[in-house]
């Protein structure tokens, strides 16, 4: 690991806000290194308000949208929410048909099979909808790239109205409006949110047509959370509002769906990484092992019986997607051994009978091992389809826009894309890839890095500073829950490695000449044991949270790494 610590921020930037604030200096510094300098602005971080919302007016096409959309209500339409299979794709179906069925009951949802149509907009699902007789299809979380398929549904006399977050081609699809903060005409503020988020700027301004206030959409608001947690956007700005507010309604008024998610996890409160790491990867299963519609009728059922039987079989998924993850991850880290990939600046790995639905996690934890740019290839009909990942610091998706004569398709972000090739390309691919990273990255991108936001002595941790600390959250890029640095520290002693394979280090840790001691845990550090045995002094990098034991609560390290 390479540890930085961020620069110190302007002092006299740091000395006004901690007297407007009467916070303490560590608090003052860690909110101007976020960009909060007024007592204003810290007013609107801690207390995010619905009032901060954008009009959302401002986002090109916003109008024409919806004047779609409500020509489609007055003419009793048939409308097609369609949406992909991850969590965004499937939250915003949720979210925008159960919207629209409180104005008309003429919605049908529609979310592409992974294998047999993949990612985006199909052209099976555009016959779906001109065989039912459906005129307006409304896109979510995909579809900016969609120009062979928005053309060919304008000649079978169906509409589109795309509601994307992605990079946009060179080309905007034919389409009715697109609803994309990141198209360059775009000139809509906040530019970070996802495809749920763009979702729901489309229903919070067809509220506002009819005179309502964005307060009557509160029901919605947890949807659009989740999404904001499982797509990894930055919890900034508009999504820090809606997560916010979102994650409110998740812990006091949960829709059926998850409530029946937490009932299996028994889970009280939760804070975004709960919905992350609890929420998201159940909604995806469903996408991942069988089908995306699954995870839409477990999240808009209202009936708490079926939304138990319909949980239960998502938790069946989901051990199913695990067990799938752990097979393939083992024989992909065997491959990369054998082959010597580890010696290459990327990643790069194909199993022909590797299940498509789990491709993508498996590329995670790749990257989590070797640390590099990682694609995991599968057989997907007669083509190959790939999930890519990346490290910190380094744009996969220019990396793949520089192999597209190799590339039959791909979309997606900075550190994760997908992608579809010919068989015959691979090696091409592979080779061109590896060239095109090795050229590109700052070999110190290689490391992983632990970016400290400030050098802390353990004696300003007080429990006043912990409670200010919580209000911080949401968590997330942009956003990042605090990480200190402190050097100088020795165990109390009683130091030892705990878990089922003594990978964890547990400890006890005191500043001298402090007297003073604070518990820490160290998940996966259990091998560094001996550098804090027999009193030896050590640094350390760690969050700090809660501990929970036999009903006592107390201020805990948790650790991140130590040397």
């Amino acid at each position: 690991m390479r540890w930085t610590v961020k620069p110190i921020p302007n002092p006299e930037k740091v000395q006004n806000l901690q007297q407007a604030l009467g916070v303490e200096k560590a608090i003052a510094t860690l909110l101007v290194q976020r960009g909060i300098e007024t007592f204003e602005e810290a007013k609107k971080f801690f207390r995010p308000s619905l009032k901060d919302l954008h009009d959302p007016f401002l986002m090109k096409d916003m109008d024409k949208a919806v004047a779609r959309i409500e020509q489609a209500l007055a003419e009793e339409e048939n409308i097609l929410v369609y949406g992909d299979y991850d969590v965004d794709g499937t939250t915003s179906v949720a979210l925008m048909s159960s919207y629209l069925k409180t104005r008309t009951p003429q919605i049908a949802t529609y979310i592409p099979d992974r294998y047999a149509e993949g990612y985006g907009v199909s052209y099976q699902g555009i016959d779906y909808a001109a065989d039912n007789d459906i005129t307006l299809i409304i896109a979510l979380d995909c579809g900016i790239k969609a120009i062979e398929k928005v053309a060919y549904a304008k000649e079978k006399g169906v509409d589109f109205v795309i509601c994307d977050h992605h990079r946009p081609g060179k080309k905007i699809p034919n389409a009715v409006a697109v609803l994309d903060p990141k198209r360059e005409d775009c000139e809509y503020p906040y530019k970070e949110l996802c495809g749920c988020g763009v979702g729901f700027k489309l229903i919070q301004a067809l509220e506002e047509k009819l005179g309502n206030p964005v307060e009557t959409l509160m029901p919605f608001f947890d949807l659009v959370a989740t999404a904001i947690g499982a797509d990894i956007v930055p919890i900034t700005g508009e999504n820090r509002v809606l997560a916010y507010h979102g994650l409110h309604v998740i812990n006091t008024l949960p829709r059926s769906g998850f409530k029946a998610i937490l009932n299996q996890v028994k889970k009280e409160t939760l804070t975004i990484t709960d919905v992350v790491f609890i929420i998201a990867p159940r909604i995806n299963a469903a996408g991942r092992m069988k089908h995306g519609l699954h995870a839409v009728q477990l999240l808009v059922e209202e009936d708490e019986k079926l939304a138990e039987k319909y949980a239960a079989e998502i938790e069946a998924y989901n051990a199913e997607r695990k067990d799938a993850d752990r097979t393939i991850t083992e024989e992909a880290l065997q491959l990369i051994e054998e082959l010597k990939e580890q010696e290459r600046f990327t990643t790069v790995v194909y199993g022909e009978h590797w299940h498509k639905g789990v491709i993508g996690i498996v590329a995670s934890r790749l990257t989590e091992t070797y640390y590099r740019p990682t694609l995991v290839f599968t057989k997907s009909g007669n083509k190959l389809a790939a999930s890519a990942r990346s490290v910190k610091g380094f744009d996969v998706y220019n990396a793949l826009e520089a192999c597209t004569e190799h590339i039959e398709q791909f979309g997606g972000h900075k550190y994760a894309a997908g992608l579809t090739l010919d068989e015959s390309c691979y090696e091409a691919f592979k080779n061109k890839f590896e060239e095109v990273v090795s050229q590109s990255i700052d070999q110190k991108l290689l490391t992983p890095e632990i970016n400290a936001d400030l050098e802390l002595n353990l004696k300003e941790i007080t429990p006043k500073f912990y409670r200010i600390l919580k209000q911080f959250a949401p968590f997330g890029p942009g956003n990042m829950t605090p990480v200190f640095l402190t050097q100088h520290l020795t165990d109390t002693g009683y130091g030892k490695a705990v878990g089922q394979t003594q990978n964890h280090l547990k400890c006890s840790v005191q500043q001298l000449p402090d007297k003073n001691f604070i518990g820490a845990i160290g998940f996966n550090l259990g091998d560094k044991l001996p550098l804090i045995q027999h009193k030896k002094p050590f640094d350390a990098v760690y969050s700090i949270d809660e501990n929970e034991w036999n009903g006592n609560v107390s201020l805990q390290l948790k650790l991140r790494d130590i040397r």
